[in-house]
């Protein structure tokens, strides 16, 4: 089925530009060039993902988030000319799905368009084991093999194993991954994060300078790289 997609951008060249550049790709695109419209599209329904600008005239990206998850759950992707950690992190908080800064590559932008729609069609949804190239995750059993070897991890570390591998491609926060693998009452212990990275990214044999299976987004949190197959 083609997706439809809204875009809202106040740039009337970005607008034209991404909505032809997708719908040559086959998505059906509807546009809105104020945080208003969008909601108003957004209220008929009927939409797989939302394109969203920050800083738009009268109600304001992060406005217009937390307005759209009063009602929907429809995935929404940040794309914007700012660039500070704050303004990505206070998006990613109130319900944003991925932030994508401007200028960026088409390439990029459909790459994180199929990764989110994948996810909210239930194809990455937690499954009894997660295959990757080289890794096999049994979440039953709570098993890691990497290769034809089991790799003993500590409870902790498995847990943001799976965490982390469950939401291939999805910019996971400090936050989220804090609360989901320590509890609801953390989420500003960034150190543990740190160090569990570490130490998991060891027993993967997975390198910061060319990462394979964790990448880090700086001031944000942590990306899991490899599609499930």
């Amino acid at each position: 089925m083609t997706a439809r997609v809204l875009v809202v951008d106040d740039d009337k060249q970005m607008l034209r530009a991404v909505k032809n550049a997708l719908s040559a790709r086959g998505y059906e695109v509807v546009t809105a060039a104020t945080g208003e419209g969008a909601l108003g599209v957004a209220a008929d329904g009927d939409l797989d993902l939302v394109l969203l600008d920050l800083g738009l005239p009268g109600v304001q990206g992060h406005e217009v988030i937390e307005r759209l998850r009063s009602f929907t759950d429809v995935p929404v992707i940040v794309i914007s000319v700012r660039e500070s950690q704050e303004d990505k992190v206070a998006a990613l908080d109130v319900g944003a799905d991925d932030f994508v800064t401007k200028p960026f590559g088409m390439a990029e932008l459909l790459a994180r368009m199929r990764a989110v729609l994948r996810r909210a069609t239930g194809e990455t949804e937690v499954q009894t084991v997660l295959r990757f190239k080289g890794l096999e995750i049994d979440v039953l059993n709570k098993l890691v093999k990497l290769g034809d070897e089991p790799i003993h991890l500590t409870p902790t570390e498995y847990r943001l194993l799976e965490s982390m591998a469950a939401h291939p491609g999805k910019l996971l926060t400090h936050q989220w991954l804090l609360q989901k693998v320590w509890g609801r009452g953390y989420g500003t212990e960034s150190h543990y994060l740190r160090l569990y990275v570490k130490q998991l990214r060891a027993k993967l044999g997975d390198r910061p300078s060319a990462p394979v299976w964790i990448t880090t987004e700086p001031g944000l949190g942590y990306r899991w790289l490899p599609e499930p197959i």
